[in-house]
């Protein structure tokens, strides 16, 4: 059983003028942190028997694939993972999530994903980002985690914010704190992308949190000036540092839709920081005028 930092704590803090509840799901384990600690949180409190080998895909640089490395590595699995295209310089150089995953012993194998019915009884299938059933297990700790919090406070009516790339967990906290509006925004595609995914686990759309989104398309891992100076602005008046792929982009649209503040807001910090160490570099290439 892994030891977690739970309940993760809540810091009320003010950004851009708007003054918000933060959720520092960072901070719950150095491997397992943010919404990984919550989609993987199943398998790290119960044996699986009978599993010898876990299989997922995404990309070379995905949080979950870091997180996915160290279950492996806990449980003595082994470990094989789908990526379409490594670059040839992380190959050469590697760094972030990407070395990680690598000294924690994973196979990455450079090929399109195989089906999960393809595997035998003793393969762990776990879809890309940790979209699946099993995650509903730990998301509902996380929703019964903030309503303690809420009746702690006194607050009876809230908001709770979180950008997404496949949804699942805005789609489980909406299920489990049906008084409340989760809010989201599709990283990873757009809207319609985002509503197959909820479709994909649960077909009652009543359960499904609502979707903002900013008026022009926004492409995933493309770096944008917005996205590094609302970054930096965040670490300097909050004191925290966020996740550069998905929280610059979902702090974006939150703050076009000034609404969401009209009830006490809780933005949950789903971690993913490591993933930085890749991030950052680029950035700073890119935009040497910013500071």
């Amino acid at each position: 059983m892994q030891n977690l930092n739970l309940p993760s704590p809540i810091q009320s803090i003010t950004f851009e003028k708007q003054h918000f509840y933060l959720k520092r799901d960072d901070l719950i384990d150095p491997d397992f942190s943010g919404n990984k600690a919550r989609k993987f949180y199943y398998f790290l409190q119960n044996d699986i028997p009978n599993i010898k080998k876990l299989v997922s895909y995404g990309s070379a640089q995905s949080n979950a694939m870091y997180s996915l490395s160290v279950l492996a590595k806990m449980k003595g699995w082994k470990f094989e993972y789908f990526v379409d295209h490594i670059a040839d310089y992380l190959k050469e150089h590697p760094h972030g999530n990407y070395k990680a995953a690598v000294e924690n012993g994973i196979k990455i194998i450079e090929e399109k994903k195989v089906e999960s019915f393809d595997y035998p009884k003793d393969v762990l299938f776990i879809e890309e980002g940790g979209r699946q059933k099993k995650a509903e297990y730990g998301v509902k700790v996380l929703a019964e985690e903030i309503l303690q919090w809420k009746r702690e406070n006194s607050i009876e009516e809230f908001n709770v914010f979180l950008p997404s790339g496949t949804g699942t967990t805005a789609l489980f906290l909406q299920k489990y704190l049906p008084q409340d509006t989760v809010y989201t925004t599709p990283c990873v595609g757009d809207e319609s992308y985002l509503k197959k995914q909820f479709l994909a686990l649960e077909e009652n759309e009543c359960c499904h949190p609502a979707i903002l989104c900013l008026e022009k398309k926004h492409h995933f891992g493309k770096l944008y000036k917005e996205n590094y100076k609302i970054w930096l602005k965040l670490q300097q008046q909050t004191g925290v540092e966020f996740d550069l792929l998905y929280d610059p982009l979902g702090w974006r649209v939150l703050l076009e839709h000034p609404e969401v503040f009209s009830k006490p807001t809780l933005y949950i910090h789903q971690g993913g920081v490591l993933g930085n160490e890749s991030m950052l570099p680029r950035y700073k290439r890119k935009y040497k005028d910013i500071l």
